[in-house]
């Protein structure tokens, strides 16, 4: 005769757990609300923007298309993408090199570089503003995406470096040696076995310096003055004037500026968890 199938133990919720649930969401709503007001505003129409409701009577999708129409916002995009993704690129190709050259030689002077990249650090941008207009202006570099560009990979350059060097001297080199007496030369066993590894670091960087170029302001403000080359931070300030604030084509701006940022953490996560157990040897 067969036995009746047990009964499945009902899963008991600790109140411990319950508290920690509605900590977490309360939290999540705190950070939350905020971009909820942004995308509520963005889409409100011009004469309920003073109204104390939440939600308007009627949304005015028609917000978000007439602030590209009637605006620079899509060229300021388009300099912001350029300006972000070529830094990003720019400041690791350099970052790289330094990082693994730092990492793996013992040479003199080591510890006064690193000391020296980290202070690098401490100088703000407004500090050499001043110095940088003088001198993109006499080599008529002035309202161009590469001075932009260049500006904010310098910039960016000390962190990436740093990062770089303390996850890259964590790899033990015997597994590029094994490497190399496996067939791969020195260039070999950087790309095939440390790249991978050294991945969480390499997207770190790669995060820290596309957000930091994709938030800038200052430099972008003083070095270009034509509004169809500004980047989009330039671009949205705009919309505030000296009397009146347009706060529903500002949010709608805000909103187009934060879609990329979202869209590039959505894509990094999972190379984020692929690079922690990416790279082995025989």
């Amino acid at each position: 005769m067969a036995r009746p199938a047990p009964r499945p133990r009902r899963r008991t919720v600790r109140p411990r757990t319950l508290l920690l649930a509605a900590a977490a969401w309360s939290l999540a709503a705190v950070f939350l609300l905020p971009y909820l007001e942004m995308l509520v505003t963005a889409v409100r129409p011009a004469e309920e923007l003073r109204d104390p409701g939440y939600l308007p009577s009627r949304f005015a999708w028609s917000n978000l298309i007439d602030v590209w129409r009637d605006s620079t916002l899509g060229a300021n995009l388009r300099v912001t993408l350029l300006v972000a993704g070529g830094s990003t690129l720019l400041a690791l190709l350099v970052a790289l090199p330094a990082a693994y050259h730092t990492a793996r030689t013992r040479y003199r002077g080591r510890r006064l570089f690193l000391l020296l990249v980290l202070v690098t650090q401490m100088f703000q941008p407004t500090s050499l503003l001043v110095g940088l207009y003088r001198e993109f202006h006499q080599l008529s570099m002035l309202n161009s995406v590469w001075t932009l560009i260049l500006c904010n990979a310098a910039f960016n350059l000390a962190f990436a470096i740093w990062i770089l060097t303390a996850y890259i001297g964590s790899i033990p080199v015997e597994l590029e040696e094994a490497a190399m007496i496996d067939g791969l030369g020195r260039f070999g066993a950087l790309r095939r076995v440390v790249l991978p590894l050294a991945m969480p670091g390499v997207v770190t960087a790669l995060i820290f310096t596309f957000i930091s170029a994709w938030n800038e302001f200052v430099m972008g403000l003083t070095l270009s003055t034509n509004p169809g080359s500004q980047p989009l931070t330039v671009g949205i300030n705009g919309f505030i004037g000296n009397y009146t604030v347009q706060w529903n084509y500002l949010f709608a701006g805000s909103v187009v500026a934060i879609v990329p940022v979202v869209v590039l953490f959505a894509l990094i996560e999972r190379r984020v968890v692929a690079g922690l157990t990416a790279g082995s040897v025989k």
